[in-house]
């Protein structure tokens, strides 16, 4: 485990965007996984930024993203589908036909969610996995008391999450109640994973993902286990860790 402090979320959006950006210029066919949220919207806008400047390319590049809520169709203004093209994808030249979300207008929920992960394992694994984190420590969607060997799959959303999401909807009545979501073990299959952080609101689950028990309570504290994580957060996100000593047992 790598952690990275930086002053703020400008600094945290620039130097994740370079981790990104690193990985696709030692492997241009790369497959990444992508999340949404508020987080990594600054990542995304350099990103662009790096694209237009001649310094990357996404031809190659196959993406999966976390997750989708169940009943938004691509369309819909709330769906990540559309958060992800409208933020990113049209900016770029991803090819389109190689961008993965799972479809959470689909019928049979079981069924998409295998297929995702057959998609991912036909594409060779995923390289590098972008995270945010829940202030109840969740990643993706899978909540607290998520096992850890769930793979994709359909997860119902607590109160806390989709009161944190309330404020990209007109009303917290609008938010869905369920999505679509990589589980904790698809997650830990990347071969790299890097976690974004920014806020004080965040420290203390950034706090407990890395010093506290592994425990499916706490979903980010498995990323204990995994052999190539980096966490980048900001001075608010990492206002309750130690950051000499985790210098010492991590640098």
């Amino acid at each position: 485990m790598r952690i990275i402090c930086v002053d703020d979320y400008d600094q945290m959006s620039k130097k994740a965007a370079n981790i990104v950006a690193s990985q696709m210029i030692l492997k241009p066919n790369s497959v990444l996984g992508f999340a949404t949220g508020s987080t990594p919207l600054g990542m995304y806008k350099q990103l662009i930024k790096t694209y237009e400047d001649g310094h990357i390319d996404f031809e190659e590049v196959t993406t999966f993203n976390l997750d989708e809520y169940c009943g938004l169709s691509k369309k819909n203004d709330k769906s990540y589908y559309y958060y992800m093209y409208e933020n990113f994808f049209r900016y770029v030249n991803i090819d389109m036909k190689k961008v993965n979300i799972p479809n959470g207008m689909a019928k049979d929920i079981n069924k998409e969610s295998l297929a995702y992960e057959r998609k991912i394992r036909s594409c060779g694994g995923i390289d590098l996995q972008v995270l945010g984190i829940g202030r109840n420590g969740h990643i993706g969607f899978n909540e607290p008391d998520i096992k850890f060997e769930a793979l994709t799959h359909m997860v119902k959303l607590d109160e806390q999450t989709i009161q944190d999401n309330s404020r990209f909807f007109d009303s917290i009545k609008d938010v869905p109640t369920k999505a679509i979501s990589m589980g904790i073990k698809t997650i830990m299959h990347a071969k790299k994973i890097m976690l974004l952080a920014s806020g004080k609101e965040k420290a203390e689950a950034i706090y407990g993902a890395i010093y506290r028990k592994i425990t499916p309570e706490l979903p980010a504290s498995v990323l204990q286990l995994h052999p190539d994580v980096v966490f980048v957060v900001d001075k608010e996100a990492a206002s309750k860790l130690d950051l000499e000593k985790l210098k010492e047992e991590y640098l």
